[in-house]
């Protein structure tokens, strides 16, 4: 049997097959799906060995239906991975073009203090918070899950608004154009299994979004007062000292503005 000679065009398309799987590994293994991953993995080798490799017609043929019918059933197995896909790509798409014109991120330098100041005040008091910073997407579906209010950040608002005798704060307060928008909003919910067991709803809910888009979430947990952000694919605690640097970095904010 011989082989065609390999060429650095056949050492490219390696590569980028061997980077989509990458990619679609780290997606599927926060989801709890990762087995499937290999399961599909070692479907799609045996099919490649039996129709391109070995050359069986019939058992090819065979195979060449299921992966036919696959493609489709995965796409509907997969949807809500398939949407975190294009959101991440979207968001990675939108901080490359922030490169190419002038402008700050959504949450300035004196509202996020704000928020650190809030922050520090319901740590000590041990009130469960979860705070949305908006960054390039609008997060418009989620703000309309809500309550409006469209207010100025303020250290006493915020803390008013997560008052335990208050209706509104169970749910997510969503900052955006250095606005209060929205609050007591309902947020997806993280499936990432690699996450602590103390770790509540409220968590779950703040990195869920950060999945999905490319906010940034700040959550007081109720039972320790430990503040922790989340951003991307992880969720970290930080000290109170530290919360404004984090945030600067997580929004790309330039300090000196």
């Amino acid at each position: 049997m011989t082989f065609p000679p390999f060429t650095l065009k056949d050492l490219i398309d390696i590569l980028l097959i061997a980077t989509i799987l990458y990619g679609v590994f780290r997606l599927l293994r926060h989801s709890g799906a990762v087995n499937l991953f290999w399961g599909i993995l070692v479907f799609i080798l045996t099919w490649f060995l039996v129709s391109y490799v070995f050359r069986l017609e019939l058992t090819g043929a065979l195979f060449d239906r299921v992966i036919s019918a696959g493609a489709i059933a995965l796409i509907v197995i997969f949807q809500s991975e398939i949407r975190t896909f294009f959101n991440r790509l979207g968001s990675r798409m939108g901080k490359m073009s922030q490169m190419f014109r002038p402008g700050s991120p959504d949450a300035s330098q004196q509202v996020l203090q704000q928020v650190v100041i809030a922050c520090s005040h319901m740590a000590k008091q041990r009130t469960g918070v979860l705070i949305v910073l908006a960054n390039k997407q609008d997060l418009a579906g989620y703000i309309e899950t809500g309550e409006h209010i469209d207010a100025l950040v303020s250290t006493r608002l915020i803390e008013n608004i997560f008052s335990k005798n208050t209706p509104l704060h169970d749910g997510a307060l969503i900052i955006r154009n250095d606005r209060l928008v929205s609050a007591a909003c309902v947020l997806p919910i993280s499936s990432n299994r690699n996450l602590p067991k103390h770790y509540g709803l409220r968590h779950r809910a703040g990195l869920g979004i950060c999945e999905k888009t490319d906010a940034v979430a700040v959550v007081v947990s109720e039972e320790t007062g430990n503040i922790s952000v989340a951003h991307e694919e992880k969720i970290t605690e930080v000290a109170v000292d530290e919360l404004l640097d984090v945030l600067l970095v997580a929004l790309d904010y330039n300090k000196t503005n």
